[in-house]
């Protein structure tokens, strides 16, 4: 049976959540430019070393589709302790891995736990009224995105910490594996914070019931349900996988390209983060637009930024430019895109969460299961096209992504808001399913 009608959510700060979803996603992001140096360490080529970004990207996906759906079973206080708790554990195996086989492995149970981002996440919009929705999302999607972009950032430049070393040859051995692999330093460091953060997570967060009392399995066969019932979460789903497998492309290669074209490191590839940092401020502008423009709007506008971000990267490394050009198109092109991501994921997560409120977690675990089993499928696509046609093929093969989206977007749902949350499914089907 449902909670009783006048049961009242407990209130804790958007911004709270922003970062509780910040610092679980950044988790997933961290290995990206650290590519070269993990290749460097295990003697593979960057085919391989590639699979790590997709590695984590399916464990994500799959820690999606099994454990947020808990988030509407039970309470989510604890449920969010746990799971931080072992993405600390997970965090460790990284750092140590000794094979290459074993730092993929640990990057899907990395993925695994750190799908905790999307049981936070659905927290936001019953905090707020209805018409300030996509105001709620927009607060704390602005925290995942920071998390997201400023991850990179992070993981390239502590993977420097051992050319700090050269100053304490005595107390630093040469040869000793934390001296040599700088990017376990990124792993080491990143439990750390996340202990830190355990130990806020208890005191700030109160105690958050489950909006149902569902069997496990019950709540797994509603997944398809809601699928098969609710036509936007279907075409919302779909043009989250496109967009993400383009966007993926181009963070997936970016250490490569860098390091190929002008011989610059984890440092410069983590860098970027910053430059798309600034995109995701607009998080809370496209969060008011959705309420004010309508969702459709907004994602029309996302779509063809995205296009012209790709046209600007794409002339920025292959034109025959200066280098401080180069870098200028790179980071007018990254900018951009952040900025089209982040209004895409703005305007579907705000359609969705109006569908049917009481099953939030298990509409976000269909949205974005499908959006990060996206960004695995683009990242596997990226390696491949860099192996064989280099930039180029990374170019076009998201431009290609983003084509489909379009064409998605232009045959689909013709409505930019769903129907009152406040009324029920009026699928008799999907109501029995959801309210057992």
């Amino acid at each position: 049976m449902t909670p009783p009608s006048n049961s009242v959510t407990p209130r804790a700060p958007l911004h709270f959540l922003g970062l509780a979803c910040a610092i679980g996603v950044s988790t997933i992001y961290f290995n990206q430019p650290l590519l070269v140096e993990m290749g460097k360490t295990f003697g593979e080529p960057a085919g391989r070393v590639m699979v790590v970004s997709g590695a984590t990207q399916v464990g994500y996906a799959l820690g999606m589709l099994l454990f947020v759906p808990l988030g509407d079973l039970l309470e989510r206080r604890a449920l969010m302790i746990r799971m931080y708790a072992v993405v600390i554990v997970a965090l460790l195996l990284v750092s140590m891995a000794p094979t290459l086989a074993w730092l993929i492995a640990g990057s899907v149970l990395l993925g695994l736990v750190a799908s905790v981002t999307h049981i936070v996440l659905p927290i936001a919009p019953e905090l707020v009224p209805h018409k300030q929705r996509g105001r709620a999302i927009g607060t704390v999607m602005m925290g995942l995105l920071l998390g997201v972009l400023l991850a990179r950032t992070f993981s390239g430049w502590v993977s420097h910490i051992p050319q700090l070393f050269v100053y304490a040859p005595r107390l630093f051995p040469k040869g000793a594996f934390w001296v040599s692999d700088g990017w376990r330093y990124v792993f080491i460091i990143a439990a750390l914070g996340n202990a830190v953060f355990l130990l806020f997570l208890g005191r700030v967060m109160p105690r958050l019931p489950p909006s149902q009392h569902l069997r496990y399995a019950d709540a797994m066969r509603s997944l398809w349900t809601l699928v098969r019932t609710q036509p936007l979460l279907r075409e919302s789903s779909l043009i989250s996988a496109l967009v993400f497998a383009a966007f993926s492309c181009f963070w997936t290669t970016l250490a490569y390209m860098l390091s190929s074209n002008y011989g610059l490191g984890a440092g410069v590839a983590g860098s970027f983060g910053l430059v798309g940092a600034a995109g995701a401020m607009v998080a809370p502008v496209a969060g008011k637009l959705a309420d004010k423009r309508g969702t459709r709007w907004v994602l029309t506008a996302a779509i063809a930024l995205l296009a012209i971000s790709y046209l600007v990267l794409w002339a920025g490394v292959e034109s025959r430019l200066p280098l401080a050009l180069h870098i200028a198109a790179l980071v007018i092109g990254v900018l951009v895109l952040d900025v089209g991501m982040q209004m895409t994921q703005i305007s579907n997560q705000t359609r969705i969460f109006g569908l049917v409120p009481s099953a939030l977690s298990r509409l976000n675990t269909v949205y974005m299961t499908s959006f990060f089993a996206g960004g695995a499928i683009g990242s596997a696509l990226a390696a491949m096209a860099w192996n064989r046609w280099q930039w180029n093929g990374v170019c076009i093969l998201a431009l290609g992504l983003i084509a489909l989206t379009g064409l998605c977007h232009a045959f689909g749902t013709h409505t930019s808001q769903p129907f009152n949350p406040d009324s029920r499914t009026d699928h008799p089907v999907l109501d029995s399913v959801i309210e057992v």
